[in-house]
């Protein structure tokens, strides 16, 4: 027994060691990789000036996310305490304290399709996944309201990571936007707005972040323990979608924030989904019904 024993803290103390090896190369490697610098083609980017172009970027700025995190004035505000992990998201209007001061129509490209700051360094948190495949005259437009938002005291930056999701970042458990975008693709092509799938297809890459490029759904890497996973939003098992009957009350879920049932859909950003106007709605619901069947979870 005590030969048994023995050789129990020998394997436990091993285990230890091996667990603190692993942990320590993480916390290293994390601090590389929020270091490193990604070089990528900026391509020339004219801002628009007409007021249709600027209607269209305060529209994209509030139904995309930006005003979610940023806030409606991009002030910033704070995005996530929970779990050790505490999000503000900075202040990107002009005013003192503003990240964007210095930024050039370039930067701004480069941190809102690109996730990286100025110096090329990761934007961690920003999720540029979702608006890596805007349009040249979507981003346009996008930048163009962005910039010329009134001045405002804002909030100042702040990302506290927790150390369990510090270790699994370095070990690359977890991305930053940054990694899992495709840098060499060049913008896509209009389409032609419409309740259409095509369209649909283009709205729906705002999902992707935390759904999946799949949509399949699943725990939300580097989200709190306490969040849901996302949906399934494909056809497959586990699918959401089954519990709209159409349209129309998919719609209603997107602009209430509440299942057919009354029950509350936690996590989703309804405040900046809410916004989003009827066509691109139905496309988005058209081209979720075209998707493959994916099992819940399979992201």
């Amino acid at each position: 027994m005590g030969k048994f024993l023995k050789w129990l803290g020998i394997v436990i103390g091993l285990a230890v060691v091996v667990v603190i090896a692993f942990a320590a190369t993480g916390w290293l490697q994390a601090e590389r990789k929020m270091s490193r610098r990604v070089d990528v083609s900026i391509a020339p980017l004219v801002l628009p000036t007409e007021a249709a172009a600027l209607e269209r970027g305060r529209y994209l700025f509030n139904s995309r996310g930006c005003a979610e995190c940023h806030g409606a004035d991009g002030g910033g505000r704070k995005v996530i305490d929970s779990g050790g992990l505490l999000v503000v998201a900075p202040h990107i209007s002009a005013g003192p304290g503003s990240v964007t001061t210095a930024y050039r129509v370039e930067d701004w490209a480069r941190a809102i399709r690109h996730g990286l700051k100025p110096d090329g360094r990761p934007l961690m948190i920003m999720p540029s996944e979702d608006y890596n495949r805007l349009t040249d005259a979507d981003l346009g437009a996008l930048i163009a309201h962005a910039r010329q938002l009134p001045p405002v005291d804002g909030q100042t930056a702040v990302l506290q990571l927790p150390p369990p999701v510090r270790v699994f970042y370095g070990l690359g458990l977890i991305q930053d936007a940054a990694a899992k975008i495709d840098h060499s693709l060049p913008p896509p092509a209009p389409v032609p707005e419409g309740p259409t799938a095509a369209h649909g297809r283009y709205v729906a890459q705002m999902c992707v972040g935390c759904h999946g490029e799949g949509y399949g759904g699943g725990k939300i890497p580097g989200g709190p323990p306490d969040w849901p996973a996302a949906a399934n939003l494909t056809p497959g098992r586990g699918s959401a979608m089954a519990g709209y009957a159409g349209a129309d009350a998919f719609i209603a879920m997107m602009r209430s924030g509440k299942r057919p049932d009354g029950s509350a859909i936690a996590v989703m950003p309804f405040a900046s989904l809410s916004q989003l106007n009827d066509v691109d709605m139905r496309g988005l619901h058209a081209f979720l019904l075209t998707l493959p069947a994916r099992d819940a979870g399979s992201r």
